[in-house]
């Protein structure tokens, strides 16, 4: 069996998997702490620890007569494709690390890099929510806020590797201060730890909240996941801080459908939890907003890979990378 190793790296967390030839099987999921705050060289060793144990992992599931083609990595940030390296990433703290190099030659395999939210879109136009459309245009939603393009089955990178970095689109040019160091960015409001934050702020300002129950009263425990779980059971502040990322987001959104018309825009992320607390007022946002052609041309939908699109895109990512197609 012809397996590919793909990897998801984020800010927070580390997910990887071996992934069959055309996509369809995930064996050996391995998620890792990214620990970031410790340097490249131990985000290094987190990641050939999960591929390594992914291998293994797989080998039980599939047999140890595994075919491995290499290894296909996401990674946050403006990437240079062609070079392996990761130019910059705010929420890593990386500038100019050659992590295509230091993987494959460590686990000894070919290996490729893209970023990982170009990555998360291919994923759910390859095996997801936008299987084979020609126009996709996917926002996710993490630590930061990224995107990508996805144009007649092709990742569509830009002049110089950084087309899709949507988290760093000016919503607010007085506004809050994005760890990109530009103000008003929409990854500053509609991130996870932005979602949080202004949780905390309104709890801080005097709101109430079952999100305290939920975290034994220790503000800095909150998370974009605890506030879309206490927006589910009805939490008041909850549902707000919900409404207005889906406006944010319903913004940021618009503009691409009038910039690049999709016939599909895709959600990734741990905030699609929230459903149609999130969906309902970002469509009504994005729509309202939009030029009617472009808002009746696109549906905005949910992905449907949560927690392995960036594993199965950087699986397709190294299948374009090497062979031209998925």
């Amino acid at each position: 069996m012809r397996v590919i190793v793909g990897v998801d790296l984020g800010g927070t967390n580390i997910v990887v998997g071996a992934v069959t030839e055309d996509g369809e099987r995930v064996a050996g999921l391995q998620r890792r702490v990214t620990m970031a705050e410790q340097g490249p060289d131990m985000v290094v060793k987190q990641i050939v620890g999960a591929v390594r144990e992914s291998i293994a992992q797989a080998e039980l599931v599939w047999g140890s007569d595994l075919e491995l083609l290499g290894i296909g990595i996401g990674s946050p940030g403006p990437i240079d494709t062609k070079r392996g390296i990761v130019v910059t990433s705010p929420n890593l703290r990386w500038t100019n690390v050659p992590l295509r190099a230091l993987i494959s030659e460590i686990v000894d395999l070919p290996a490729t890099l893209d970023n990982d939210a170009n990555c998360a879109v291919l994923g759910e136009w390859w095996r997801g929510a936008a299987r084979n459309a020609r126009v996709v245009v996917g926002v996710t939603v993490g630590t930061g806020v990224g995107g990508g393009f996805v144009l007649d089955g092709k990742i569509f990178h830009g002049a110089s590797d950084v087309a899709g970095e949507f988290g760093h689109m000016t919503i607010d040019s007085t506004g809050r201060r994005c760890a990109c160091g530009n103000y008003g960015c929409l990854e500053a409001y509609a991130s996870g730890p932005a979602i949080a934050r202004r949780a905390i702020e309104s709890i801080e300002a005097g709101a109430t909240s079952k999100l305290l129950q939920y975290v034994d009263g220790d503000l800095e425990r909150i998370t974009a996941e605890e506030v879309c779980r206490a927006a589910n059971d009805g939490d008041t502040l909850a549902q707000e801080v919900v409404r207005d990322t889906a406006r944010f987001l319903g913004a940021g959104i618009a503009n691409l459908m009038n910039i690049c018309n999709p016939e599909i825009v895709v959600v990734c992320g741990g905030v699609t939890s929230a459903g149609e607390l999130l969906f309902r007022p970002l469509r009504d946002e994005a729509n309202r907003r939009a030029f009617r052609p472009a808002a009746e041309a696109c549906r905005i939908v949910p992905g449907d890979l949560p927690g392995t699109a960036g594993v199965v895109g950087a699986v397709a990512a190294f299948k374009l990378q090497t062979t031209g197609s998925t």
